[in-house]
C-alpha cells in the first residue's frame, strides 16, 4: 500500500479510494466499485498496453478497448473491432457479458468507471471536454437504461484528472462545454453561459487572471451531468487527483506534451456475484518496444 502522502502534498485521500499495489506499482481503486476487479493505474505501469495489464485486475478476463476520439460513441464488446491494428473509434464502451475487461486510456482527460450492482455490466468512459460537452457520459448511462439497468443500482468514479484550478480554457470552450449542463433557453451569449456557470451551486467555473480565459473543471460538470438524471451524488465519487499537479504518478500532456497515457480498466461480472481478486499474480513483463 503507499501512502497517500507520497502522491499529493495538497489533496487528501477520501474514505472512497484506496491505493493498491500490484508487484510494487501503484494504483488507485473506489470503494463505491468493491464489487468489481477495477483500477486507475498510474504512469509507472507505462508503456504497457491494456493486453499486458489485465493481469492486474483479472487474468482470465478478455480485454476490449477502442481508438479514442474525443466523441460521445459508446459501444459493446460485440461492437468493437478488437485487433489491435484496427480499432473502432469510440469513447466508451459498455460490456454485454461477464468476465469483459474494458479499458480507456488519459492523459488529463477524465476516466470513468461505470458499474450496477445487480446486472454486474460495467463501462469505461474516456471524457475530454469535448466528449463532456457531447454528454457522453450520459449517453453511457443511456445504454445502462437500455439493456434494463436503474440508475439506483449505477455506481460512477472518476479517476485522476486535470483539475479546475489549473485547467485553463478560452471562454468559447466554457461556454460549449456548459451548455450540456445550461438550457440554451436560459442564456443566448456567451457571457450569458459564463455568468450561469458561475451561479451553479459548487460551479465548474473558475476566474482566470487572462481576457478571454477562464479555469473549468470538467469532472465537476460531469457529475452534475450525472446528477441531472436524477442520479444521486452518493453514486458519485471523484478521485482527489490531479494530473497534472502530481507529476511522479501521473503523465499530463499539458504538463508535459508527451503523447504519454495511464491506463483506467474495469471487469464485468454475472448478476449480484463477487470474485475473489487476483492481485498478487506473476509480474508483468516490461516490453520497451510497446509505445502507446
Amino acid at each position: 500500500m503507499v501512502s497517500p502522502s507520497v502522491i499529493s502534498t495538497n489533496q487528501t485521500l477520501t474514505p472512497e479510494w484506496q491505493w493498491q499495489d500490484w508487484q510494487g506499482l501503484p494504483y488507485l481503486t473506489c470503494s463505491l466499485l468493491a464489487d468489481w476487479q477495477h483500477g486507475f493505474l498510474t504512469q509507472q505501469f507505462y508503456p504497457r498496453t491494456p493486453e499486458d495489464l489485465v493481469p492486474v485486475l483479472h487474468p482470465e478476463a478478455s480485454v476490449y478497448r477502442v481508438k479514442q476520439v474525443h466523441g460521445n460513441k459508446v459501444l459493446t464488446p460485440t461492437e468493437i473491432n478488437s485487433t489491435t491494428d484496427n480499432l473502432s473509434e469510440a469513447d466508451g464502451i459498455i460490456t454485454d457479458n461477464s468476465q469483459q475487461a474494458v479499458w480507456v486510456a488519459s492523459a488529463d482527460c477524465n476516466p470513468v468507471l461505470i458499474g450496477d450492482v445487480e446486472t454486474g455490466k460495467v463501462a469505461a468512459i474516456h471524457a475530454g471536454w469535448r466528449g463532456t460537452a457531447q454528454k457522453i457520459v450520459p449517453r453511457a448511462i443511456e445504454r445502462f437504461l437500455q439493456s434494463g439497468s436503474i440508475k439506483d443500482n449505477l455506481r460512477i468514479a472518476m479517476g485522476a484528472a486535470i483539475a479546475g484550478e489549473v485547467y485553463q480554457v478560452s471562454e468559447h470552450v466554457a461556454a460549449e462545454v456548459g451548455a450540456s449542463i445550461v438550457s440554451s433557453k436560459e442564456v443566448s451569449t456567451t457571457a450569458e453561459m459564463l455568468v450561469a456557470l458561475q451561479n451553479l451551486p459548487d460551479s465548474p467555473l473558475l476566474e482566470d487572471s487572462h481576457p478571454g480565459r477562464v479555469r473549468l473543471d470538467v469532472r465537476r460538470v460531469n457529475a452534475i451531468q450525472i446528477e441531472q438524471l436524477g442520479i444521486s451524488s452518493e453514486q458519485i465519487a471523484i478521485a482527489p487527483y490531479c494530473t497534472y499537479q502530481q507529476p511522479d504518478r501521473f503523465f499530463s500532456y499539458r504538463r508535459s506534451k508527451e503523447k504519454k497515457v495511464q491506463w483506467s480498466g474495469i471487469v464485468s461480472r454475472g448478476g449480484s456475484r463477487r470474485e475473489a481478486s487476483p492481485l498478487g499474480q506473476p509480474p508483468l513483463q516490461s516490453n520497451p518496444d510497446i509505445f502507446i
